[in-house]
C-alpha cells in the first residue's frame, strides 16, 4: 500500500479488522508502505495499488478477488488459495530476476536521494543535477566497457 493511494485508503479499515482475525485465521497479515520499502515493491513486481499476496511455505499467490473481509476470510478459511496459480517461478519474489528488481527499486531510490540532496539542501539548479547524472551514466558506461 501506499499512504497517498486512494484505494489503499479505502480498504484500510477492512485490512485492519482481517489483521485482528487473523489469530483465529491462523494466519499472519501485514501491510508494506511502498514509499518506505521499494525494494519490496521491486521484488514482488507491485504494479498496482493495493497489491495482495498470500504466502505459504515459500509460495505466493496473488490474491486478486473481492476485497470484503468475509471474501478475504473465505480466502483463507475456505482453502481458496489452492485453487489459484502461484507466482511463476522467475517472478517469484525469491528468484534472482526479483532480487535484481529491488536493487534497482533501491537504486532509484538512492538516485532520487542524490538529486534530493543537490537541488534542496545544496540549492543547485534541477537541470545541473540531471547533468551530472547524465555524466555519470556516461563515466559508468565507459568504465564497464573497458
Amino acid at each position: 500500500y501506499a499512504p497517498w493511494c486512494p484505494a489503499c485508503q479505502q480498504i484500510e479499515s477492512t485490512w485492519e479488522s482481517f489483521a485482528k482475525e487473523s489469530e483465529r485465521l491462523g494466519i499472519t497479515v501485514g501491510k508494506v508502505d511502498v514509499t518506505q520499502e521499494p525494494g519490496l515493491s521491486g521484488r514482488f513486481f507491485v504494479t498496482t495499488l493495493p497489491t495482495i499476496y498470500h504466502a505459504n511455505d515459500g509460495v505466493f499467490r496473488r490474491y486478486r478477488g473481492s476485497r470484503t473481509l468475509e471474501d478475504l476470510q473465505d480466502y483463507i478459511l475456505e482453502r481458496k488459495w489452492e485453487a489459484v496459480e502461484p507466482v511463476a517461478g522467475w517472478k517469484s519474489p525469491s528468484s534472482i530476476m526479483m532480487h535484481g528488481m529491488a536493487g534497482l527499486f533501491h537504486l532509484s531510490g538512492w538516485i532520487r536521494q542524490i538529486h534530493n540532496y543537490l537541488t534542496g539542501t545544496l540549492g543547485v539548479h534541477v537541470w545541473v543535477s540531471y547533468a551530472v547524472f547524465i555524466l555519470a551514466t556516461l563515466l559508468i558506461g565507459l568504465f564497464l566497457g573497458l
